[in-house]
């Protein structure tokens, strides 16, 4: 007897059920925004969870309490919400107003941070004097109690003040003459201010640049030129550490050379107990976190082993507790919030905005690149933070800053805008939130093309 009933079609397979789906939820209007909101989110709670399992320990010792780091790290992540908030609240036109006055205290700060420090290396004030009651740590401007990182806000204003000369400039950036009044001379400044105390900082406010340009479309031949320009003031600083740049000393090794060569040459043939001593440690936690780490506050080399555990070198740290399956959770946010900050550069269609977005994402990225790919021996150290990770107030509250300018301009896309203004919260959300973003201009209809059959619009 034949069989009536009729094949069933195949299921389609999970691919292919999970990127419709995928799809349509980035294509909701605020979809931008919140991814923003959540991998930055994520990122800052797991900063601060192994940010109190690696200090812990010491903080007990040291202190009688577990709680001493950590308590001054969420002190930070409390200010990075609030100025996070506040920058999300700020339109665009008072950001642009903003960078130059952020720029030029930042850029007197720096200066300020590099007088001490050179008066202290001529040995004309003493290790810990300063000039009344601002005193300096290498990369530490101190007033008073009040501690702060000067290069940190230098980014933030490079960003601000940088996207909104050469939203300024427009067409005409192409030319030499249009990028040497003021972009060149204060990028130069900024870089031997930067640059003298701290590479590392110098090489971000590098990419920075390179994202800012990139996005305003200037020709590759003066990338060329740049580059060429760019490796000449490395070197310079490279050499300057011998006579006491960074935290050298006059006579001493070349602490930036002595990272650069170690980097490139196999561990076996290093110095243990020398400059290869922080790397080997590295290695040592990634080797012995495994697939799935030892469990989270369970990992042995952050006692006094692993120097700057809880900075410079907290992916490590990750990575012995977590393992790989947390390294490439962190990673995951990462690219998250990398995919996302470009989309929301490519959406905008302020000038300011989308220049300012890459300029940002730009930055994280480049700096977490940079972090990780010293920790693992990819790239040399250079003694930078991780962002939203390592311990640290001013780089923490700076980041939270410019994620918050991101998610104003993630509201402000023409979609994000339409449906916020056709639907607009309650009053009380917008006054304690974020209020309520422009309106884009409607577009108007333009001529109609011709048809094919015409010929007419070809190129020649």
């Amino acid at each position: 007897m034949a069989d009536d009933r009729t094949p069933q079609a195949p299921r389609p397979s999970l691919s292919r059920q999970l990127l419709p789906a995928v799809h349509g939820l980035l294509a909701r209007p605020l979809s931008s925004y919140y991814l923003l909101l959540s991998s930055s989110g994520l990122l800052l709670l797991i900063g601060l969870t192994m940010v109190f399992s690696a200090t812990s320990v010491e903080a007990y010792v040291r202190e009688g309490s577990a709680f001493g780091a950590i308590g001054s790290q969420a002190i930070f992540a409390l200010l990075g919400l609030v100025a996070f908030w506040v920058c999300q609240r700020l339109p665009a036109g008072t950001l642009r107003d903003l960078g130059k006055y952020i720029l030029a205290v930042a850029i007197a700060l720096l200066a300020l941070l590099d007088l001490i420090n050179a008066l202290k290396s001529v040995h004309i004030l003493g290790p810990k004097q300063g000039l009344g009651p601002v005193r300096a740590d290498l990369l530490w401007l101190y007033f008073g109690p009040i501690g702060l990182q000067p290069a940190e806000f230098a980014k933030l204003g490079m960003v601000l003040w940088g996207a909104d000369v050469v939203a300024r400039k427009g067409p005409a950036l192409g030319h030499w003459r249009e990028l040497s009044r003021p972009l060149f001379p204060v990028i130069g400044l900024l870089f031997v201010l930067v640059g003298y105390n701290d590479l590392g900082t110098m090489l971000v406010l590098l990419a920075l640049i390179v994202g800012l340009l990139w996005a305003a479309g200037v020709r590759l031949r003066i990338f060329a030129a740049l580059g060429v320009l760019g490796l000449a003031g490395i070197s310079l600083l490279i050499a300057a550490a011998s006579g006491g740049a960074g935290s050298g000393e006059k006579g001493a090794e070349n602490y930036r050379l002595a990272r650069l060569t170690n980097f490139l040459q196999p561990l076996d043939q290093c110095d243990l107990d020398g400059p290869c001593y922080q790397l080997i440690q590295a290695r040592s936690a990634i080797f012995e976190g495994g697939w799935f780490g030892v469990g989270l506050g369970k990992g042995a080399l952050k006692w006094n082993w692993l120097p700057e555990a809880e900075n410079d070198f907290i992916f490590a740290v990750v990575a012995e507790e977590l393992g790989v399956v947390g390294c490439a959770i962190v990673l995951a946010l990462f690219a998250v919030l990398a995919y996302t900050g470009f989309r929301i550069a490519r959406r905008s269609v302020d000038p300011f905005r989308r220049l300012a977005a890459t300029a940002i994402t730009t930055w994280l990225v480049a700096q977490a690149v940079i972090n990780i790919g010293g920790v693992t021996g990819m790239l040399p150290i250079t003694g930078l933070p991780l962002p939203f990770i390592s311990a640290g107030g001013s780089a923490l509250v700076v980041t939270m800053a410019a994620v918050g300018i991101v998610a104003s301009f993630a509201r402000a896309e023409p979609d994000a805008s339409r449906a916020l203004n056709a639907r607009p919260p309650a009053r009380w959300v917008r006054l304690l939130w974020a209020p309520l973003p422009p309106v884009p201009p409607q577009r108007r209809p333009g001529p109609a093309k011709p048809t094919a059959d015409t010929g007419a619009g070809r190129r020649r």
